[in-house]
Formats: structure tokens, C-alpha cells, sequence
């Protein structure tokens, strides 16, 4: 087994949000962490090398909101002047933007008979992909916000589209018409925005949260289950690269972790993954350039991991879940 040259070092922990953490999200310069809450609130703090502060509180409402699922930074691009814009879409249907610093709602769009999951942005902002309860992946047009593909289905029994929920969409970085998925079909889909129909699906992946990730050709999916839980995939052929045991490290004997999130690192084209969850409670980061070699844990935690992100300017990981602390680590070198 292939050793990493590198660490994680824990940086700081915020511990004042009220709640479950269900969702966060960096801002592309790092300055800003969102975070989603249990009952529908998005918490936004600054963050620095040692410290957070809470600056705005978005989405205050009645204490039995729904959760805020899933939520992007919109890239700041010519198109769109206006900076630090958040998209986040909600368990009751809603996706909302939001200018943080002015604290305004810019727009809603209410799926009324759907719950929303997950969201994504093509890398230049010009469209949005929300998907959740009602098995379609939807993409929308960020300048006039208007519905432009609604994806079902596919091309013959190969690739038919998802049958139940789904919980993570992202845009292909290196080709913005194409869409991977996933969720509790045990499916992934890779969905071609042009013809509106999935191209190629693979099964196995169980996905339960935040854990298709792509990049340069790869997809990683994390699987909420005790076994096989990390793995990954040929986006070109669904075939499958490799497993990536788990228990590199000191996990518990008799403990498992089943994943709700997955992610390959930003600042370093994917050099990381990280992937945390319930069970054993836990959150793992692998060094992909190195035969994803174990980097470090974050364990012992009450409550499973249910949401992480990375920093898009430096390799720094933040993890979050059910006991409402959310913990920023940064990789370094031994």
C-alpha cells in the first residue's frame, strides 16, 4: 500500500450554528463559507487563517423549514457582473438565489410537486442543474432562469434515465453539454444537455448525498453502504477504474461508514478526494496522485458527515454533518 507525503492538520471549528449542517460551500476566492441548515437558514461566515465570523444569515424564517440541500456559488463571469451569488435549493421544492452581502433574494423557482437534492453550475455560470424527488435532472437557463431541459429518459434499455430519487448532479467541467447523476437507483447516469437523454449509464454506485464528483475523465462516487463504498469510474466507457478500500487507517473493528458526500479537490485538478459519512462517523481524505494512499481522518465524531467541500484556492477541506460543528482541515505535507 502507497504511503502519502501528506497530512491533514486541523485549521479551525465553528460551533455556533443551531443545528444540522446539510449542505456547505466555499466561495470561489475562499473568503466565504455557506452553510446550510436543518431548518432551511443559510449561515454565511467569512473565513480567514484562524478564525470565522458569521457575517450574514439568509433564509430566516420559521424554525420547521426544511433543509437547505444542496448549494453553488455562482462563477463570476462577464455575463454576470454582480458577484457573491448563491444558489441554494431546498427539501420543499424551492431553488433560490441570493445576493449574500445584500442579504436580498434575487429570484425563487418552486418545482411545486418536487423536492430538490442537489445543484451544479457549468464552470462559466450560463446554466444551472437542479435535481431531486422526482427523478428528472433539470437544467436551467441562470440569465432568464427559464426551464431549457427537462432529462428523463435515454436512448433504448441502456441508458432509460434515473427511477427514484436523485441526489448529485454535476456539469462535465472539460465538456459543459454533458451531466453526470446519480442517486438511489444505484445508477449513474451521463446525460447529454443537447439531445436531452442520458448517453450512458453504469450501475452499482447507491447514492444517498453530495458523492458524484468528475474530472479529467474520472468519476468518483461515494455509496452509502458498508462495503465498496468508494470507487471509481471511466466517464467515457461507465467501466469501472478501481475500488478504493476504506479502512486504510484506524477505523473501528465492527464499524463501517456508509457515504453521503464525495469530492475530488479543486485548487490541484483532483490530486485529493475526500468522502465522509454515518456509521463509523467519519470523513477520509486519499491522495489520488499517489495510488489514492490514505492522507488523514476526522473521526470520532458524535454524528455522521453529511456534507464537505473544498477550498477552490488552497487545499483546505470543510466537514460538516449532524452534530452541527463544521471543521476546516488543510492538507500539508509531512
Amino acid at each position: 500500500m502507497a504511503e502519502s507525503d501528506f497530512r491533514l492538520r486541523p485549521r479551525l471549528t465553528i460551533e455556533d450554528c443551531p443545528g444540522e449542517v446539510f449542505s456547505i460551500r466555499f466561495s470561489q476566492d475562499g473568503k466565504y463559507l455557506a452553510v446550510g441548515c436543518g431548518d432551511g437558514t443559510i449561515r454565511v461566515y467569512t473565513v480567514s487563517e484562524d478564525a470565522a465570523h458569521l457575517k450574514y444569515n439568509l433564509n430566516v424564517g420559521p424554525k420547521d423549514g426544511l433543509p437547505m440541500t444542496a448549494m453553488r456559488f455562482r462563477p463570476v463571469s462577464a455575463r454576470s457582473k454582480t458577484q457573491n451569488v448563491l444558489l441554494a435549493v431546498n427539501a420543499d421544492g424551492t431553488a433560490q438565489h441570493w445576493h449574500i452581502t445584500s442579504g436580498r433574494r434575487m429570484h425563487r423557482i418552486f418545482d411545486e410537486e418536487n423536492q430538490l437534492y442537489c445543484v451544479d453550475y457549468t464552470s462559466s455560470g450560463d446554466r444551472f442543474v437542479a435535481a431531486g424527488k422526482d427523478y428528472s435532472v433539470k437544467v436551467y437557463d441562470e440569465a432568464t432562469k427559464t426551464l431549457i431541459a427537462d432529462m428523463r429518459g435515454g436512448f433504448g434499455n441502456n441508458s432509460p434515465g434515473h427511477s427514484n430519487r436523485v441526489f448529485s448532479v454535476k456539469f462535465v467541467k472539460e465538456d459543459p453539454n454533458l451531466v453526470v447523476s446519480g442517486g438511489w437507483d444505484n445508477t449513474v447516469q451521463v446525460w447529454d444537455t443537447r439531445t436531452e437523454h442520458s448517453i450512458r449509464s453504469f450501475y452499482g454506485p447507491h447514492v444517498c448525498g453530495d458523492s458524484v464528483d468528475v474530472i479529467n475523465g474520472q468519476i468518483v462516487t461515494g455509496s452509502w453502504r458498508p462495503e465498496k463504498q468508494l470507487q471509481l469510474w471511466d466517464l467515457s466507457t461507465g467501466k469501472l477504474i478501481k475500488d478504493i478500500p476504506w479502512n486504510q487507517g484506524p477505523s473501528k473493528v465492527g464499524e463501517h461508514c456508509q457515504l453521503y458526500a464525495t469530492q475530488f479537490s479543486k485548487v490541484d485538478n483532483g490530486r485529493f478526494i475526500a468522502a465522509g459519512g454515518s456509521g463509523s462517523n467519519e470523513a477520509k481524505v486519499f491522495d489520488h496522485g499517489n495510488d489514492d494512499a490514505l492522507v488523514g481522518m476526522i473521526a470520532g465524531l458524535p454524528r455522521g458527515v453529511f456534507t464537505l467541500d473544498w477550498c477552490p484556492n488552497r487545499p483546505s477541506l470543510a466537514v460538516a454533518g449532524g452534530d452541527a460543528a463544521i471543521r476546516i482541515f488543510d492538507v500539508t505535507r509531512k
